[in-house]
């Protein structure tokens, strides 16, 4: 699959029409996992949460389906989503339907 078709349109609006911008970004985003102590798994669904939080569901097919492949079931995705309730409420419920249907469409 090409990795455009992966990524929201504005990510890859961002590729295309900056690929200066976009690579400095993705050396970072590079060095910030090499330096994350949590495993792969366990840091895409911590990212799930954190996208839910800020309601940037755009993200959130790309990093369902990585964490689904790193083997994140469909209940810790929607136990991710769900884990900001508390402390941002109920605006993470509209990151559940963008979730589930990256999850269920593989």
């Amino acid at each position: 699959m090409d990795h455009l078709t992966q990524v929201s349109n504005a990510f890859a609006t961002f590729m295309k029409e900056a690929p200066q911008q976009q690579q400095v970004w993705m050396e970072t985003v590079q060095k910030l996992d090499a330096a994350s102590r949590l495993d792969p798994k366990t840091e895409e669904i911590a990212y799930i949460a954190v996208l839910a939080a800020v309601r940037l569901e755009s993200g959130l097919p790309f990093h369902v389906k990585h964490a689904k492949a790193l083997g994140a079931t469909r209940e810790e995705i929607i136990s991710a989503v769900l884990l900001g309730l508390p402390a941002v409420g109920n605006v993470v419920i509209q990151a559940l339907p963008v979730a589930l249907q990256a999850y269920d469409s593989e």
